[in-house]
């Protein structure tokens, strides 16, 4: 039996995630009303994971998480955020203080309308449960620091790119790519599509984020893009991407999410789309954390056609779902903990050409 700490001021979102959670005949829920009332409950109940509400009187979740993330064999936390930009830039907050991921409620910072994200909160509470625990630092801090930014970031302009390094990446993917994403120069000739998991009023904010402290220029791809190298594209969240060859070059098109795949942006259907489009030896793809198994299929079948890939290993994967299942299908030519990608990643790509 899970026992999970549900932790906010509203009674209304208090029953509604109970009501989410203990659906599951293994999940027993109790309740905290602010942070410090979860502070005392922690003590008490030693829960297996905790859900956290962000904004709260008397103590806010963002204190409260720094509190839980200094004890003693810290629970992994779980933050609920409302879908406003505002919620996104505390939880990527959160997430650099120790979380271990987030749900994002579905109508604003009351809502009772749960069902559309139930599969997802019951499944990042049993990976939660399942996983690393958190360890009070930001990840990114265990390895070397990242190379100095450049002082200028500018991609060369009117450079059409045949070349692509595509990253898919789910649950615990903003402190990994900021693992990697950082290492990469911003003389890279290559671009690099991000497809990560995630409502697209967060990712608008993550590529903001990351343009700050990436060498490279970050974007999110907003509108059909023509590919140029020296450039991090982030693809929208709520919908998918799918490449096109059009007068331009290869162009990033974002389109409605198909139903016909479970995670948006959809891994998998980016990969189908690009299968003709690029040869196999200006392909790389890179596997990382996540649960499920999106663009495991697809982009086994691109190494099997001479792309170069990488699966991130069980030992740093926060959820070792989406690697795993590229492992299993024979789609990874390395499989490597995250603070080693960037360099394998480097040594393929320097000076241009995949090694």
């Amino acid at each position: 039996m899970l026992t999970v700490l549900v932790v906010d001021d509203s009674a209304l979102m208090r029953r509604a995630l109970r009501e989410a959670l203990q659906a599951e005949q293994d999940i027993r829920v109790e309740i905290a009303r602010n942070g410090e009332d979860a502070l005392e409950q922690v003590r008490r109940l030693r829960p297996d994971v905790i859900t956290l509400d962000i904004h709260m009187p008397t103590m806010d979740g963002l204190t409260c998480l720094s509190h839980l993330m200094v004890m003693d064999n810290p629970c992994p936390v779980i933050m609920v955020s409302s879908l406003t930009e505002k919620g996104a830039l505390a939880t990527f907050e959160a997430i650099e203080l120790g979380a271990f991921d987030y749900v994002a409620k579905p109508g604003g910072t009351i809502s009772t309308d749960l069902e559309s994200i139930q599969r997802d909160l019951v499944a990042k509470v049993r990976a939660a449960a399942t996983g690393r625990r958190g360890t009070g630092q930001p990840a990114r801090h265990a390895v070397e620091p990242p190379p100095p930014r450049a002082p200028v970031k500018t991609a060369p302009a009117g450079r059409a790119s045949e070349r692509l390094l595509v990253i898919g990446v789910s649950t615990g993917g903003p402190r990994t790519l900021e693992q990697i994403l950082p290492r990469l120069p911003a003389g890279l000739d290559w671009p690099v599509l991000v497809i990560q998991h995630m409502p697209a009023s967060f990712t608008s904010v993550f590529a903001r984020r990351l343009d700050g402290m990436c060498p490279m220029a970050v974007q999110e791809v907003g509108r059909p893009t023509a590919l140029e190298p020296g450039v991090i594209y982030i693809a929208r969240g709520d919908a998918d991407i799918t490449l096109s060859r059009r007068a331009q070059g290869l162009t990033l098109v974002p389109t409605p999410a198909n139903p016909d795949f479970l995670w948006h942006p959809s891994v998998g259907r980016f990969l189908e789309s690009a299968d003709d489009l690029v040869d196999a030896d200006a392909l790389v793809g890179v596997m990382l954390t996540g649960m499920g198994d999106d663009g495991a299929a697809a982009m086994a079948a691109w190494h099997r056609r001479g792309a170069r890939t990488i699966a991130e290993s069980e030992e740093t994967a926060v959820v070792f779902g989406m690697p795993n299942e590229l492992i299993k299908q024979g789609g990874a030519q390395e499989t490597l903990p995250c603070d080693r990608i960037g360099a394998c990643l480097l040594d393929w790509l320097r000076d241009g050409e995949v090694a």
